[in-house]
């Protein structure tokens, strides 16, 4: 068993909660693609190539987002053991798989809000699942864009619906793009529909149910096939809360920013009870991103689109071992 050795003043055992919160982040199709390494006073974080998904994100996007959102919990859980965290990202552009270097910054007391946050972090899980027909109260949307403002993005909750009918048009649009692919559809079949012995993927039990042609939201089976004779003739919801996530600027470093924003939001949700997933392939697909910018008005590129509401409790996907998440020193 590798050991967990110490970093930044912590022990291993501490710093083994650290790497626990990180390795809780959300990343697409649960790749998982990040691996760190520790040295006395350095904590790296670096993609890992090896989980690259070329079809559906070619540009390596949704893999420094996923980054991010691990940074973001390495962040709070640094406050949580009293430690201020200082951030680098992209320190060195002869290593563009290292996302970032995490270092101490001083002593410090967690807020009650951090607080809330870390507490919900291994609690969290993104729901494929239908959500209930309750609408997301104003306080509660108030708190998702407040979150996303807190790490330098922007949400833009789509109500209009004029807006939320394109929307839905590109929602499909790309959909039908991308299942026309036999490479993309072999893709999205390695990473979902597994069972439980894998570590990583999407496995069948937290796939939700297999969308149906009056499930205009969610179109996306993460079940490879299996959810048909699971959960027959489920309706998802009519009208879910959509939220774009959208950076200032764009490039590899808005990107890991915006990855922290994005885990910022979905740890509000958790704390306030609401239910989140992913309407990936609108930003998957060029064209309908394109489309999909112009929409919210063109001058902020958008990174995730999120259907939010109130679920049941679903089912966690699978962790790898932090053992395997170790680089060499």
């Amino acid at each position: 068993m590798t050991e967990i050795p110490a970093t930044l003043g912590l022990g291993p055992q501490q710093v083994g909660a650290l790497l626990d919160a990180a390795r809780h982040a959300p990343s697409s199709h649960n790749t998982q693609p990040w691996r760190f390494r520790l040295t006395p006073t350095v904590i790296e974080l670096h993609a890992d190539l090896l989980r690259r998904l070329p079809l559906s994100d070619p540009e390596d996007t949704a893999m420094r987002l996923a980054c991010g959102a691990a940074l973001f919990n390495l962040r709070i859980a640094l406050l949580g053991a009293g430690i201020r965290p200082r951030v680098t990202l992209l320190p060195d552009p002869a290593q563009p798989q290292l996302i970032a270097a995490v270092r101490s910054g001083g002593r410090t007391l967690i807020t009650p809000e951090i607080e809330r946050l870390l507490r919900v972090v291994a609690a969290r899980h993104t729901n494929r699942h239908p959500f209930t027909d309750v609408a997301v109260a104003a306080p509660e949307q108030d708190a998702l864009r407040r979150a996303a403002l807190a790490e330098g993005a922007w949400l833009h909750i789509v109500h209009e619906p004029v807006r939320r009918t394109e929307l839905q048009t590109l929602a499909a649009r790309a959909h039908h793009t991308q299942m026309a692919d036999p490479a993309f559809r072999a893709e999205l079949a390695a990473w979902t529909g597994g069972t439980a012995e894998r570590d990583d993927g999407v496995p069948a039990s937290a796939g939700g149910p297999m969308p149906e042609p009056q499930d205009h939201w969610v179109m996306r089976d993460f079940s490879a096939g299996t959810a048909a004779t699971r959960v027959a003739g489920k309706d998802f919801e009519a009208e879910p809360l959509i939220a774009v996530l959208s950076s200032h600027l764009s490039g590899r470093t808005a990107e890991v920013q915006a990855g922290q924003a994005l885990q910022r939001v979905l740890l509000t949700a958790a704390a306030d009870g609401l239910a989140v997933s992913f309407l990936s392939q609108i930003v998957e697909v060029p064209a309908t991103r394109d489309s999909l910018r112009r929409l919210i008005g063109g001058d902020r590129p958008p990174q995730v689109v999120l259907r939010i509401g109130h679920g049941w409790p679903v089912p966690a996907t699978p962790r790898r071992q932090i053992a395997g998440l170790l680089l060499p020193a």
